[in-house]
């Protein structure tokens, strides 16, 4: 019997396939930024979920390849120190190994080969550029106070507060600022001049979005894009031969340039537009003369995280224990006044949790992946969008903490892959995209329980009648066996249960291990109340002295609201 001929696939049936596939992934990728859902205790927790399946979907549909070896030790290595470091269980840490695991995924799938045309480069700049765009309309709505008509859908801020659905101004001009990255990237692989035209109508909508986020980590994300663009774009002219422009892949640098003036020209205008009167709406200039307030200055900040360090600085206070140390830590100067939880600074923060090795290992390691890579000699433009949305995070992370948030973990992620691709990248072995393919299920499974154990914990902290129908009794009972939110619904029980002798001593517990999750005054009254009432007078002096320093105004609240006279607190021993 003979051998049957080939099976010839005509491409023209295969085309609409890989163009669907590439919306699929372009859409993943930008649904990250752009997800409206949130509820709960925590604010993030659905962004990140959403971002967790979106990132199994990747890995499902694929390519996938592996990233260098230096990528999986860099990320095991920080795992490691985390969940060593951390002193109340996985509760405490289990998020940040997830988060890290995540984005060892996501580097999976930059390290990809490139089998379907543009593949990862074309996948992460539509992805960010279509979010960036729709996150640019959203916000100006938002400017302006018109965006009342989609909520749900985004959130109505007050006026002159543009962020889309990221819900903070640095992380929208964050991502603006990554989407100008793939703008420039996409006018350098495109010749057609609508095409190009259109890229740069897009970046002019960027550009008023990124002044309408008032935003001065943003400005300067923006100012170091432009000033790197500019120079590529004179090496390029300088390189070409006389009156050709075949090599001339980035715009003019002219008119690079120009975009500064006209950035400080928007940011003028656009407060002018919002009405509501004279000063009604902060503008990036007012923003950038009087700067913070002065108690809530990074500056200030930052000399508290330093103390923290000054007090361990070998293995650090714990992950997660950061707010708490800021508690109970006396300053010789001034205090930062809200509860500290971030260093608004990933090397002082993996500094004052982990401790000084472990922050010098973390970020040493990844500063010598970056020297070795050698980024000033780069010349292909798919590394060099990479390289400018990675360093646009790097420089938010020096000054708050993106990589807490799952749509940044992603492009972290696939950013890794993309410049430190494993050895063979063109010849993965056959049984990678299994794994793949079962790290992703397992992904899946990860995301529905946490996501329906989440569910389970936000009843608490919804009003009675707006909560699913079995649990709007008993609603307490009912939550506290969650076993990824355990600090969710501590949090909440101690907050909802009155403090009684005959409970004294189990708040008293209770209150000990959720002031180390919020060390907020309604915690700290019921850690007072109850060790009052066990006899712990000792204790009690000290954290009702502590309370009146940390929180003077609540402290002197709760003096009045229970008629309480300060001297009637137990004297210290």
């Amino acid at each position: 019997m003979g051998k049957m001929p080939p099976i010839a696939v005509p491409i023209a049936s295969i085309q609409p396939v890989y163009k669907m596939l590439g919306l699929t992934r372009t859409a993943l990728v930008a649904l990250t930024f752009v997800c409206p859902w949130v509820g709960g205790p925590s604010a993030s927790a659905w962004q990140l979920l959403v971002s967790w399946a979106c990132l199994a979907g990747l890995l499902l549909i694929g390519p996938v390849g592996s990233p260098a070896l230096r990528v999986w030790v860099w990320l095991g290595l920080g795992g490691v120190l985390v969940a060593l470091s951390g002193s109340g269980g996985p509760a405490a840490w289990g998020g940040a190994c997830l988060a890290i695991a995540g984005i060892a995924a996501a580097a999976s799938v930059g390290s990809a080969p490139a089998h379907d045309g543009g593949g990862v480069p074309l996948l992460l700049a539509r992805g960010v550029l279509a979010a960036g765009l729709i996150s640019a309309v959203l916000g100006l709505l938002q400017y302006y106070g018109l965006a009342e008509p989609l909520v749900p859908w985004t959130t109505a801020p007050a006026l002159g507060q543009a962020y889309g659905n990221l819900r903070q101004r640095n992380q929208f001009a964050t991502l603006i600022s990554m989407a100008w990255c793939a703008a420039l990237w996409l006018h350098a692989t495109n010749d057609a001049l609508n095409v190009r035209r259109r890229l740069m109508a897009a970046a002019g909508l960027l550009l008023v979005a990124a002044a309408a986020s008032t935003s001065r980590t943003g400005l300067l994300q923006l100012l170091s894009i432009i000033a790197v663009a500019t120079f590529i774009a004179m090496r390029e002219r300088r390189g070409a031969p006389q009156g050709s422009v075949a090599a001339h892949r980035l715009p003019d640098p002219k008119w690079l340039l120009a975009t500064i003036p006209l950035y400080f020209a928007i940011a003028w205008l656009l407060p002018q537009l919002a009405g509501g009167g004279e000063g009604a709406v902060e503008s990036m200039l007012q923003r950038l003369h009087t700067g913070a307030p002065q108690d809530h200055s990074r500056l200030i900040l930052w000399r508290n995280v330093l103390t923290l360090i000054a007090q361990h600085p070998w293995t650090g206070w714990g992950w997660g224990e950061l707010s708490f140390a800021h508690y109970s830590t006396r300053y010789d100067g001034a205090r930062f006044v809200e509860i500290l939880d971030n260093a608004h600074n990933l090397p002082l923060h993996l500094a004052v949790e982990l401790g000084i090795p472990a922050a010098v290992l973390i970020c040493g390691g990844f500063l010598w992946m970056v020297i070795a890579a050698r980024p000033w000699r780069e010349r292909d433009p798919a590394r060099l969008m990479a390289w400018g949305m990675l360093g646009a995070i790097v420089l938010h992370s020096l000054l708050e903490y993106p990589l807490w948030y799952g749509p940044f973990q992603l492009v972290f992620g696939l950013c890794l892959g993309m410049l430190w691709p494993g050895k063979g990248r063109s010849a993965i072995s056959p049984i990678w995209p299994a794994l793949s393919s079962l790290a992703a299920v397992a992904m899946l499974a990860i995301v529905g329980l946490a996501g329906w154990d989440y569910i389970r914990v936000s009843q608490i902290y919804l009003p009675p009648d707006e909560r699913l129908p079995a649990y709007q009794e008993d609603t307490l009972a009912k939550v506290r066996g969650t076993w990824l939110f355990t600090r969710q619904a501590e949090f909440a029980e101690l907050t909802l249960v009155a403090v009684t002798p005959a409970n004294a001593a189990e708040m008293h517990s209770l209150a000990q291990r959720v002031i180390h999750f919020s060390p907020e005054p309604r915690v700290i009254i019921k850690l007072i109340e109850s060790a009052q009432l066990l006899g712990r007078d000792a204790e009690a002096r000290a954290q009702a002295e502590r309370f009146s320093e940390v929180y003077p105004q609540e402290f002197a609240r709760w003096l009045k609201e229970a008629d309480r006279d300060p001297a009637q607190l137990p004297p210290p021993q």
